[in-house]
């Protein structure tokens, strides 16, 4: 019998947090905060993507709460929000858990997660009207092509300082219209745009190299005319110092894009999902999200 204690873990909270300018420090408490909700979420859905999902809610924390990106929780349609794009649609479980806990819906819908009719679908849904969902994603190598027709529009017809944010995977970059939609953003100085690739060197049949080796990533992205920086993907100061050149680029008006090679492991946080490709696609059972959510609660 589990305990009381136990049993509450896992249900979803209230806890919401702000989006504002942090200490490094202060990032862990709300990156496994997402990750609870994420294995919260995924055990009731019985299916879906634990381990990006995971390896990338470090990233989620940094990006929506430590003042990069700019939007009204209460309010995802202010014209003046930046706009983030999970290319990697199928990582969305992170991206859900994160927009919950910035307060953009009730958390309490994570339980719906890949139900019928839920707004929570598979692969994030445009059509599906959740607050803070910019467009449809999951075909690979297109959602980052409409985040930088995006980011397009804002620099070269509206003339505003919207920046746009994708992610992702370094599976993904296997597809050639990724390469297409570097090739674009170089070609017009998007210096508005940051591209995130969560570098954790798995997919769904394996190792990354063993699939289609993708590397070197950086020099390829730097070819591609990115300002490419690499970073520890779980250090959270590191993580500041990628987006802090982005930042830098746009407010120099560089003309260059940047690129943030956020080095990664799937799973992190759980010690039995720990850079293991297969739980790429798959969820925890009952059991085993008792026992993540255990180990995840043993940290801040």
């Amino acid at each position: 019998m589990m305990d009381v204690e136990t049993k509450r873990s896992l249900d979803f909270n209230t806890t919401t947090f702000t989006n504002e300018r942090r200490a490094p420090e202060d990032f862990p408490p709300i990156a496994n905060e997402i990750r609870r909700d994420i294995v919260r979420a995924l055990v009731r859905a019985g299916s879906g993507h634990s381990g990006g999902p995971l390896g990338s809610a470090d990233i989620f924390a940094v990006l929506y709460f430590g003042g990069y990106m700019r939007y009204r929780s209460d309010d995802m349609g202010w014209s003046g929000r930046d706009r983030f794009v999970l290319s990697a649609g199928h990582m969305v479980p992170v991206q859900y858990a994160t927009m919950a806990n910035a307060g953009m819906y009730p958390k309490s819908e994570l339980a719906t997660l890949r139900k019928y009719g839920t707004r929570l679908q598979g692969h994030p849904g445009r059509d599906m009207h959740l607050p803070g969902i910019e467009t449809s994603s999951g075909s690979l190598g297109q959602g980052i092509s409409i985040a930088i027709g995006m980011a397009m529009s804002d620099a070269l017809l509206d003339k505003n300082d919207h920046r746009v944010f994708s992610l992702t995977g370094d599976g993904e970059l296997q597809e050639g219209s990724v390469w297409e939609a570097a090739m674009a953003a170089s070609h017009f100085k998007l210096d508005n745009f940051c591209w995130i690739i969560d570098n954790n060197d798995c997919q769904i049949d394996g190792r990354v190299p063993d699939v289609m080796n993708v590397y070197p990533i950086k020099d390829k992205c730097e070819a591609f005319g990115f300002d490419t920086i690499v970073v520890d993907g779980h250090d959270h100061a590191d993580l500041q110092r990628g987006f802090d050149l982005f930042l830098a680029n746009q407010a120099n008006k560089t003309g260059r894009p940047t690129c943030i090679i956020a080095r990664t492991y799937m799973g992190h946080g759980v010690s039995f999902m720990n850079d293991k490709f297969e739980w790429h696609g798959k969820p925890p059972t009952h059991d085993q999200a008792v026992a993540a959510l255990e180990e995840l609660s043993a940290h801040p």
